[in-house]
């Protein structure tokens, strides 16, 4: 019950991210963390998926340092853009061309002022005179020349709008695109604005087109220029209301001769409000091209690569190549055309995900490439609603899906969720320009792993370090592993298991211990120790205590192990090598030899945390241990190191047994049956079994008092191995008995009054 609640627990500490993020996402409470982290995502896939190729169809004609050095500081005289535009238009034979660039002042280059002063002074009544003047204010109204050159040519110009408490207006607007009735009432389909700069009216309303050049819809915390709206709505006085569009979409709209625009509208819910503005619909004669915006009429700025003469997007030639006629005549045939300035110092770089310092000239430049291409990247109306879904459903998979895993496979689950989310995310967006937002999703991520890491480190692993600290000096540090793996199932609280326990005396301790010096013997006691417990851990074994020169141990606790009686065997027959190779090292180094004697048993044993209030350890207790303690010292008495008792040797089927004798030990009643492993079953020869089944015959005749049958039988086995302890004592028993009469009480049990 209380891993139960603990599980709860987790799963409940996971989910505070959620309701965390799910507020930054219905604007509850915005993170501005999760807003630059969405950005810089975006900035990020959007310069590793660029083109990075040049769009022919759109040229530049650049307002650059040289064409300063050679015309002019800007402004310039309207005269030359008349020129400009008159060769780009028929001797280029141009598409299109958009300026982006604001004429809010006459040309005062001119010298009109002059001559209107003079029209006006005494020498206005001299014959021919008003004729000069005429003419010569013709000659040198370069505004007139311009308006001249705009008139019936394709051309957009720019216009700016502003926001203020006190609208301000300058110079003139176009007719809007759309009216505000066009759109439903009740929201803002597009940015709002009071006031404008627009051309001066002779130029204005001379060219046929023209488009706003705000890129910013709102003052971006990082001043980044990643979206510009296609329309915005103008409510101001000193023009007509509605919608207006910009420079890019004018531009765009000559090109393909859309004459009308339509806003598309998603389809309304049974209860929701005004509908959201998901596209515009133009019509260019009998085709219909529709462009996505998003719910503010904004658009993603599609950009192609680096910006500037050196970006390799556009192709960028200088103005003054233009004005002197220095191309080719249909150079730019079929093309759409941008006048603009990368000069830093007529201060129209703006910064953007793809450069610091991108040219302004450009942003309009991508929006009319985007649009050629039908590639315009848009946030859908649904963006929303994705986001709460994505976050809700990684945040509750990994809630329940942390929760209940390993650490190993929480990590993988994480990963996973977090390669899902980036994989679907980024195809939508490559495959179908759909820009969704993925940090909030991400933050879920990182936050639910990292809060139930660290409620399963400090709440969770706390149950396993105390776990390691309480059996970490009496189990092997593997077993240990396997606990923490699940705490909840280890205690320190005493059951009754069926488990083997093994001692191990080293034999003729005593003596040895007087003949050498404390260190000495310390030093000794260690290094056998230490290599005993080696193989006992190797083999799962759990260390209950040493006790002078004993060692106990058990195994089938803490961790349950079906095999406890096989491994207890194993890890004693290679106790018993590990002794025989100490006891050469020792004959090199002078020191004396040991032998040892293994007792083990299997059985009910009571397995806990017993002791005093003073000391208490995990220990085992029972019939079935005092057995084992009893039976390790009989080794000795029959020539063996190792000593079972009939229940461990009937649960280990891996070795080939020889029966020691029925004995009768010290604090029992009953009778038990000792063996000794001879050898791994997979090792066994036939002359082996046949030892053994002849031995078994010598101690059935011995239990039945027939001796001469007994020494009939043990005769051969003497022959063989004339040196074995074990022949020598039954051959003496036999004799023994042979000289008295038969016992009727006899029941072939050897009584043994001390260990």
């Amino acid at each position: 019950m209380n891993a139960l609640r603990q599980r709860w627990a987790r799963i409940a500490v996971t989910l505070l991210p959620i309701a965390l993020v799910v507020a930054h996402v219905v604007g509850v409470w915005r993170l501005p963390l999760l807003e630059e982290l969405d950005n810089f995502i975006y900035d990020a896939r959007l310069r590793a998926t660029m083109p990075r190729t040049m769009d022919s169809r759109v040229v530049i004609l650049d307002i650059d340092d040289a064409s300063l050095q050679q015309l002019g500081q800007w402004p310039w005289r309207r005269d030359h853009l008349a020129r400009l535009t008159t060769e780009v238009m028929d001797r280029q034979q141009a598409t299109v061309l958009g300026f982006d660039i604001l004429f809010v002042e006459r040309d005062e280059s001119s010298g009109l002022d002059v001559l209107r002063r003079l029209a006006d002074g005494p020498l206005q009544h001299q014959i021919g005179f008003a004729e000069e003047i005429k003419r010569l204010t013709a000659e040198l109204d370069h505004d007139a020349a311009f308006a001249d050159a705009l008139a019936g040519r394709r051309v957009a110009l720019g216009f700016y709008f502003t926001q203020s408490v006190e609208p301000r207006a300058n110079g003139v607007l176009p007719a809007p695109l759309l009216l505000p009735g066009a759109f439903p009432e009740g929201r803002a389909y597009a940015t709002h604005w009071n006031g404008f700069v627009g051309s001066i009216p002779q130029l204005g309303e001379a060219a046929p087109a023209a488009g706003f050049l705000n890129v910013l819809l709102e003052a971006e915390r990082d001043g980044i220029v990643r979206s510009v709206p296609l329309i915005a709505r103008y409510t101001g006085t000193q023009a007509q209301p509605g919608y207006y569009e910009s420079l890019g979409l004018a531009v765009y709209r000559l090109a393909v001769g859309a004459d009308t625009v339509t806003p598309v509208f998603a389809p309304a819910g049974a209860n929701a409000g005004p509908p959201s503005l998901v596209a515009l619909l133009l019509k260019a004669g009998t085709k219909s091209l529709r462009i996505p915006v998003d719910s503010s009429a904004s658009a993603l700025v599609p950009f192609r690569g680096a910006g500037g003469p050196r970006g390799g997007s556009f192709r960028h030639i200088s103005a003054v190549d233009v004005i002197r006629g220095a191309l080719p005549p249909g150079e730019l045939k079929d093309k759409v055309v941008l006048v603009g300035s990368t000069a830093p110092g007529l201060e129209d770089l703006r910064s953007a995900p793809v450069g610091s310092a991108y040219p302004g000239v450009e942003v309009h430049a991508n929006i009319v490439s985007g649009l050629l291409d039908g590639r315009m990247p848009v946030v859908p109306d649904y963006a929303l609603g994705y986001e709460l879904v994505t976050v809700l459903a990684a945040g509750l998979i990994l809630a329940f899906g942390l929760s209940l895993s390993a650490a190993p496979r929480a990590v993988l689950i994480a990963v996973a969720a977090t390669v899902a989310l980036i994989g679907i995310n980024t195809w939508l967006f490559i495959q179908a320009g759909l820009v969704l937002p993925l940090a909030s999703a991400l933050a879920v991520v990182a936050l639910a792993f990292v809060l139930n890491m660290s409620w399963g480190f400090l709440v969770e692993t706390r149950a396993s370090r105390n776990l390691a600290n309480l059996f970490g000096t009496y189990v092997p540090p593997e077993l240990v592993n396997e606990m923490r793996a699940d705490p909840e199932r280890y205690s320190m609280r005493a059951e009754s298991k069926d488990l083997t326990v093994m001692f191990c005396d080293m034999r003729g301790f005593t003596k040895m211990a007087e003949q050498m010096a404390p260190l000495d013997l310390q030093d000794f006691l260690n290094a056998v120790f230490s290599r005993l417990t080696e193989v006992i851990s190797a083999h799962r074994g759990t260390v209950d205590k040493y006790m002078g020169d004993c060692v106990m141990a058990f195994w089938g606790a803490p961790v349950d192990m079906s095999n406890h009686a096989d491994l207890a065997v194993r890890a004693a027959v290679e106790m018993a090598a590990a002794v025989r190779e100490l006891n050469a090292a020792h004959r090199q180094n002078g020191r004396p030899e040991i032998s040892i004697g293994i007792g083990i048993n299997s059985g009910v044993m009571s397995v806990g945390d017993m002791g005093s209030a003073v000391r208490r350890s995990y220990t085992v207790v029972g019939d079935a241990v005092n057995l084992a303690s009893r039976i390790e010292g009989l080794g000795g008495r029959y020539g063996v190191e190792i000593v079972a008792s009939e229940a461990t040797q009937r649960l280990v089927h891996t070795f080939v047994w020889q029966e020691l004798d029925c004995v009768r030990v010290q604090g029992k009643v009953g009778t038990a049956r000792i063996f000794t492993p001879v050898c791994r079953r997979v090792d066994a020869v036939r002359s082996q079994y046949a030892d053994l089944e002849r031995w078994n015959g010598v101690l059935s005749a011995y239990r039945a008092q027939d001796w001469e049958q007994g020494q009939a039988m043990l005769s051969p086995l003497i022959t063989v191995d004339a040196k074995k302890v074990l022949y020598l004592l039954y051959a003496q028993r036999l004799a023994s008995m042979s000289l008295q009469p038969k016992d009727p009480n006899w029941d072939g049990a050897t009584r043994f009054e001390t260990k």
